[in-house]
């Protein structure tokens, strides 16, 4: 038996949990998502917290009684306390600036590069720190996706480490190439 499966949601206060037809809705004070339970996958609400079982003991129930969890959890943590990714931006004129849903990139190609995001997504810029672009939303799955894309445009080279990168991401760096010794 999975050990996060066996695990119950425990839902919070001001979020509301509705299940039916193989769908749960869960809604809070940041919005409200949905998901879609495969058919081998029973979810129940038993007082504040979700309880996840499987009907049969096959690969593909265990496989699914983990995710179905998880998947749960992260929809009441995103309608309650959402998710965020920063991105920082490292190099001589590179660039971003957030308008809304819609970012602006300079990073050394020809043309600036234009990304809007999906619903639910929204950029911000600190003030004091202009590389750094943090991207949040309650969607971690859609979150994660943003941030891959964007990360995408320019992703950071090994020898200065110029780029985009996740704050905290360590860049390992390759030695340049040296002189050699006499031919």
């Amino acid at each position: 038996m999975s050990r996060i499966g066996k695990l119950p949601v425990v839902v919070p206060q001001g979020v509301t949990v509705e299940i039916k037809d193989n769908f749960i809705i869960v809604k809070g004070p940041k919005g409200s998502l949905s998901e879609k339970i495969h058919e081998k996958i029973k979810v129940e609400q038993k007082d504040d917290s979700i309880i996840v079982t499987k009907f049969e003991d096959d690969n593909l129930s265990r496989s699914l009684h983990g995710l179905t969890r998880n998947l749960i959890n992260n929809m009441v943590i995103g309608v309650t306390v959402g998710y965020k990714k920063e991105l920082e931006i490292v190099g001589v004129g590179y660039k971003a600036q957030p308008q809304g849903n819609k970012i602006t990139m300079s990073l050394g190609y020809s043309h600036p590069i234009e990304y809007v995001a999906p619903e639910g997504i929204l950029f911000e810029q600190d003030k004091d720190k202009k590389n750094i672009i943090s991207i949040s939303g309650i969607n971690k799955q859609i979150v994660g996706e943003v941030a891959a894309k964007i990360r995408s445009y320019r992703k950071p080279e090994p020898y200065k480490g110029k780029g985009i990168k996740y704050v905290g991401e360590h860049i390992t760096r390759k030695a340049g190439k040296t002189a050699g010794k006499g031919a």
